[in-house]
């Protein structure tokens, strides 16, 4: 290389050194609110029931069987026969019934009392097949026959007895309401023209739908719907049963449970229709389940985030 050219070299690498690039054009971008897939404004009630009903009130259990030797031409049997006792649960409500991320079973109040049942047939807890359930599909999983029972945060109504049939009580929730900490909601007044959460298909919503004056219901499909929908304030509040309102609070630390209670909600096992000697089957099981301490053991483990154990409520029989 001469002299010239080194020359010339120099001068383009200094005159690369020395610029400054050109910076980038501007984007922008509007913000988005992305709400749960299914979320909606809710404006009608359902339809109420045409009669009324003890609620509460059940058939009367008769002596259980043992365990693997179920009466010839029961609905036990049969179940016995398939080697699997198919239920309706739920995979999202901490506490109640979800899946547990290390392990990926389906865990929770609701799922023990499930497998209580699978124990008193098979003698085994395990022999069960967990489908999981929307809310607003309960009715139509056991009509269908898809499921044998439904063990899902499932409040006994008149209506919902038309359709299928429940066992006694086995839990007594009471609707509250969950908000960020410092919200100045408690009552069901403070609730009017507020944006609040329910899942689609429960009491819950049908029981926001008819306080007067009304709040902005908002349906999803599952509570942890709702529960996203709040971090995000997209709504004001949440309002279901305590039970699931304390898996939620558990869940995040910057809300709570606010306010009395804004109804008794009392869960019972779903039974399709035509299936009595199964409805006095679970019957008994959830006597045992009072008598001998079963009932207390499941409470501490799972709902002791709602306080001391009531104890288990007391079974309503029909005629009694």
């Amino acid at each position: 290389m001469n002299t010239r050219s080194a020359a010339m070299l120099v001068a383009i690498l200094a005159a690369g050194c020395g610029s400054v690039p050109a910076p980038p054009p501007m984007v922008s971008v509007a913000p988005v609110t992305v709400a749960p897939q299914e979320a909606h404004d809710v404006t009608a009630a359902p339809p109420a029931a045409a009669e009324q009903c003890d609620r509460e009130a059940s058939l009367s259990p008769g002596p259980l069987p043992p365990a693997g030797a179920m009466p010839a031409g029961s609905t036990m049997a049969a179940i016995a026969r398939r080697g699997r006792l198919v239920v309706g649960v739920d995979q999202n409500t901490y506490r109640i019934g979800f899946r547990d991320p290390a392990t990926g079973r389906i865990e929770g109040f609701d799922i023990d009392v499930a497998r209580e049942i699978a124990r008193a047939i098979f003698g085994d807890p395990d022999r069960i097949d967990l489908r999981v359930v929307d809310a607003r599909d309960r009715e139509t999983a056991l009509v269908s026959g898809q499921v044998d029972l439904v063990v899902r945060t499932y409040s006994i109504t008149c209506e919902r007895k038309r359709s299928v049939d429940f066992s006694t009580v086995y839990f007594v929730a009471n609707q509250r309401i969950l908000v960020p900490r410092g919200t100045r909601i408690d009552t069901a007044e403070d609730l009017s023209g507020k944006r609040v959460c329910a899942a689609t298909g429960t009491t819950s919503l049908a029981n926001l739908l008819a306080m007067n004056p009304r709040p902005v219901v908002i349906g999803v499909t599952a509570w942890t719907d709702c529960l996203v929908m709040l971090q995000q304030n997209q709504i004001d509040a949440i309002s279901t049963d305590d039970a699931v309102l304390a898996g939620l609070a558990e869940q995040d630390p910057t809300v709570e449970i606010a306010g009395p209670s804004l109804g008794v909600e009392p869960y019972g096992v779903g039974v399709g229709k035509r299936h009595e000697d199964l409805v006095r089957f679970v019957n008994g099981v959830l006597e045992n389940m009072r008598r001998d301490g079963t009932w207390n053991r499941l409470y501490d483990r799972w709902l002791s985030a709602l306080g001391p154990s009531p104890g288990p409520p007391a079974a309503r029989y029909e005629g009694s």
